[in-house]
């Protein structure tokens, strides 16, 4: 089989899928190795529990409740 590269330097590879990604790897002048590189899993999404858990777990939520901040922040 031949493959011929154009202007841009792009070779179609008839097996190859949209997408695909492959690591090129030059052996010597005249010789090249292709493999294709499998993408890693998707990963898995959080259940609704997570995400509660995650919230309500994370520094970013209050520790006080209103009342106190409204105490501390208002002039008496």
């Amino acid at each position: 089989m031949t493959i011929t590269a154009d202007n841009k330097k792009r070779v179609v590879i008839p097996w190859a899928k949209a997408g695909d990604v492959f690591a090129c790897e030059q052996r010597d002048e005249n010789h090249f190795s292709l493999a294709r590189l499998n993408p890693p899993p998707a990963p898995k999404k959080m259940t609704r529990a997570e995400v509660r858990r995650a919230i309500k777990n994370s520094k970013m939520s209050p520790m006080m409740t209103w009342d106190e901040l409204r105490k501390l922040t208002r002039e008496p």
